[in-house]
């Protein structure tokens, strides 16, 4: 009897999911197998068709909308790896601005970073801003099919890697680079006008130490949108879930910690539109939510001193 194309296309689904997770005991892959063929089959063959073509869909330097049955399979696997004691705090600073523009500030320490702040988002009583959520991803995302997985489970916006943090698989010239990046700023400044939530990496790359790397002064285009409130977020605990040097998923518990809002407009007028000051203020901001081991370049009181004034003019509400 021949499989039906359906259960071919979703045993093959299956059967990647579970290669990846190759390191896991034997009976935890029959549970995740298990649990895998029951939320695919509940999609439907309609859902699990879309999904096949979202994962080779290229629409250049614009949004992608996430996936709903990659969010749902992602939620599953969360269920598994992220420890039950994994968790918001100071979520009501976000509550605070929740039905302003957005821009979320993370430090970034995995791949799974922007995975693990919507699955927290939304176990933390955040899930409206977790279903507004779009991520800022480098090319790198786009050009292997575990990570374009990974991304269907938010939205997100393809922009080009900066010279500075770009490697030989994603780079492109000069003049490539302009033209993207103006492409990708319009988009995502309009999904800000929409209503969405960005989510950015300002320093451009994982840091392999867990110690913040400097932000990329560039990163300051996004933040041109009226009544944008920039929230800077520490993460502690993806670089045990899914190491920079490994590519095996490992149980982990994972904090994210917001801070104190931070008015965009008052950010660039403080710093007379200067990007580099401007992105040395969040990174001080997003220093400040995390433990000294992870602060990297911001941890001493007396650098960036600029930048430092820039941000005790911003605060918002407290």
């Amino acid at each position: 009897m021949e499989t039906p194309p359906d259960r071919a296309i979703r045993d093959s689904l299956v059967a990647a999911i579970l290669e990846f997770l190759a390191g896991q005991d034997l009976l935890t892959l029959q549970d995740i197998r298990a649990g895998l063929e029951h939320e695919i089959d509940g999609a439907g063959a309609d859902a699990l068709l879309h999904l096949r073509t979202r994962l080779t869909t290229d629409n250049g330097w614009d949004y992608y909308s996430p996936d709903p049955l990659a969010r749902r399979i992602h939620h599953l696997l969360a269920d598994r790896f992220l420890d039950p004691g994994s968790q918001i705090e100071g979520g009501s600073y976000l509550a605070e601005v929740r039905n302003a523009p957005l821009a979320i500030f993370a430090n970034h320490l995995s791949y799974a970073d922007a995975n693990v702040i919507e699955i927290l988002l939304r176990r933390g009583g955040c899930a409206a801003i977790a279903d507004r959520l779009t991520a800022i991803a480098g090319p790198k995302v786009f050009t292997n099919r575990e990570r374009r997985f990974s991304s269907l489970c938010f939205g997100t916006i393809k922009v080009p890697q900066s010279a500075e943090v770009s490697s030989e698989e994603a780079a492109l010239n000069a003049r490539e680079v302009a033209i993207a990046a103006r492409r990708s700023i319009e988009v995502a400044r309009s999904r800000l006008c929409a209503g969405d939530a960005l989510l950015l990496f300002g320093e451009g790359t994982r840091s392999r130490t867990a110690a913040m790397q400097r932000m990329l002064a560039g990163v300051a285009r996004y933040l041109d949108v009226p009544g944008t409130w920039v929230v800077p977020a520490g993460l502690v605990g993806p670089e045990a879930l899914f190491s920079v040097a490994d590519s095996t998923l490992r149980p982990a518990r994972v904090v994210l910690q917001f801070g104190r809002p931070l008015r965009a407009s008052a950010l660039l007028a403080g710093a007379r539109r200067d990007r580099r000051i401007i992105m040395d203020a969040i990174g001080l901001a997003i220093a400040e939510v995390l433990p000294p081991a992870y602060r990297g370049v911001y941890a001493a009181d007396d650098v960036f001193p600029e930048a430092r004034d820039v941000l005790n003019e911003s605060s918002g509400p407290s």
